[in-house]
Parts: C-alpha cells; sequence; structure tokens
C-alpha cells in the first residue's frame, strides 16, 4: 500500500482507490449516468477528459451529483487555459498526457513516458505521475523504474485492460487509469448493466492486488 502521509488528500484518496475511471466521449452527455454507476460498484475517482464536448459542464455536474467522497478531475490538460477553466467548474484534480505546466491550484498529474521524464516531473513536485501511455510498455517497465526510483508514485494509464489492473499495482503503481475498457460504450448509449460489470471487475482487481 502507498505511504499516504506524503500525499495530498485528494492524491490520498486516489491511492486508496487504485482504480481511476477515464470518461472519454465525442460528447459528455452520458457521463452522469455512467458516473452513477460506477460509483455504485465502488469506483471512487473520475478523470473527465477535455477532449469531451461539454465536459466542464460535465465536471461541474458531477461535483453537485456524487457524495463527497468521490474525486471528480479533468484530463487531457495540455495549456494553462485548459488548467484554469477546469479548476473553474471544479475539478479537485487536473491529469495532463505530458509535463510542461507550472503549479495549479489543485494536485497536477503530467504525463511521463521515460525515466528522465518521470524524473524530471518528480523533480518538479509532482505528487503522482501519469506514466503514459502505458499498455505498450508493461508492468516490468515500472517495476524495473522503480528500482531506481522507489519515491515516485506513478499511475500507469493507456492502454490498460481490466485484467492488467492487478498486475500494475502489483508492480508498484499507485493507481491505475482505466478508460475505453471500462467504459465501452456506456457513455453512447451502451449498456450501463454490462458498465456495472465491468466496474465491480475492475474493483475487485484492486482489491485481489492489495489482499
Amino acid at each position: 500500500m502507498t505511504d499516504q502521509l506524503a500525499l495530498d488528500p485528494v492524491s490520498a484518496a486516489i491511492a486508496e482507490s487504485g482504480l481511476v475511471a477515464v470518461l472519454r466521449a465525442p460528447t459528455a452527455d452520458g457521463f452522469s449516468a455512467v458516473a452513477d454507476v460506477l460509483v455504485a460498484a465502488g469506483v471512487t475517482a473520475l478523470e473527465v477528459t477535455l477532449t469531451s464536448k461539454g465536459a466542464l459542464e460535465a465536471i461541474s455536474g458531477l461535483r453537485r451529483q456524487l457524495p463527497d467522497s468521490v474525486v471528480v478531475g479533468a484530463g487531457t490538460i495540455l495549456t494553462e487555459e485548459d488548467a484554469k477553466a477546469a479548476v473553474g467548474a471544479g475539478a479537485a484534480f487536473l491529469v495532463a498526457p505530458v509535463g510542461g505546466l507550472g503549479p495549479q491550484p489543485v494536485p497536477f498529474y503530467p504525463g511521463a513516458f521515460s525515466p528522465s521524464e518521470v524524473y524530471a516531473a518528480h523533480r518538479a513536485g509532482a505528487s503522482l505521475i501519469k506514466l503514459f501511455p502505458a499498455g505498450g510498455l508493461g508492468p516490468g517497465y515500472l517495476k524495473d523504474l522503480r528500482g531506481p526510483l522507489p519515491d515516485v508514485k506513478i499511475m500507469p494509464t493507456g492502454g490498460i485492460g481490466l485484467d492488467d489492473i492487478a498486475k500494475w499495482l502489483s508492480a508498484g503503481a499507485v493507481a491505475v487509469g482505466v478508460g475505453g475498457p471500462l467504459i465501452g460504450d456506456a457513455a453512447t448509449g451502451g449498456s450501463l448493466t454490462a458498465l456495472a460489470a465491468r466496474a465491480r471487475h475492475a474493483v475487485d482487481a484492486v482489491a485481489y492486488a492489495r489482499s
């Protein structure tokens, strides 16, 4: 289990959850129903990507809709303008596919791929670092990375399937970000019942890795 004493409250909540559901769709119209299903299954951290039309309004709505125990953040933050708009909408954390932004008023998790990028983000003060795209690297990469960098807190995202969750956590990930394999087509009219089953599978995988 990650040492949460060194983390801010939002990052600690994400570490405790072990899973961030990444909500990405052409529009955010279906995110409200999707979020209800995810939270009912035990998912307590949601990332709404700004590439989804209506994302800012969705973030504001989810903050009102969901219990305070659920953290809602914004993803695909590429500019300072993106960050300001997301924080204004109520995002509790910001996630980027790359680094390069300055300090933010809420926890900011920059993307990194190479050991040099990971270490640079760590030195810059990132509480969690998004390893992206992680799917092609595999959990062994993270295990090797944490050898010389044991204090760096990594959140692999991108190309992670439901059956990969436990493997990444066992390799030392603080949490994993999972999008398409978890959400499927539920945000665009697909089955919410199937989403609930996938969400339970994901939550069970976290519990298994930590048992």
